[in-house]
């Protein structure tokens, strides 16, 4: 619901420069949501980027400085850029600086941003390192905290892969 609220409200969230925070375990929909809310709006027109940390640093360490800044800031002509899995990256200093870099330069630009974690809310609060508070920081200054707490769905999932695969396994045993 507060994902269909997000994208109804889509102009004043644009305005305000509001963002969400989604956090919670692993497999309980936070990527789900967010896609939730990134279709409804690239539907209507709205120029939405969802990527993760992941692929930004595989991309920004294979270019140099210069390079690297037009990377970072053409990611800002979006109205709405989603950052999937915060949290997952290496905790190298480059990591650290890009993914610093890639935040304070959407924290500068004025335009929202929505984070999935499964980081817990008080780590986001209590970072152990001045690199992680300057990160979190911004990011709690614009971006909703909300809690996802479905049930693991990719668990569900195999669940019900394995029934299927037991089935068509047993039936292949009878028709020997």
């Amino acid at each position: 619901k507060k994902a269909q609220r997000y994208v109804t409200e889509w102009a004043m969230m644009k305005e305000n420069c509001i963002g969400l925070l989604l956090r919670g375990n692993v497999g309980n929909g936070k990527t789900f949501i967010a896609a939730c809310i990134a279709n409804p709006l690239i539907e209507k027109g709205v120029s939405v980027l969802m990527t993760n940390f992941s692929k930004i640093l595989n991309s920004l360490s294979a270019m140099f400085d210069v390079d690297r800044n037009k990377y970072i800031e053409s990611m800002n002509s979006y109205s709405l850029l989603i950052i999937d899995d915060l949290g997952i990256e290496r905790n190298s200093e480059f990591a650290l600086e890009q993914v610093f870099n890639v935040i304070d330069s959407r924290y500068r630009s004025k335009k929202p941003l929505i984070v999935t974690t499964n980081l817990t809310l008080d780590k986001l609060k209590h970072p152990k390192s001045l690199s992680h508070a300057r990160i979190y920081d911004r990011i709690l200054e614009r971006c909703v905290p909300l809690k996802v707490s479905n049930q693991n769905i990719r668990k569900l999932n195999a669940a019900e892969t394995l029934s299927a695969a037991r089935k068509l396994l047993t039936a292949e045993k009878e028709d020997l």
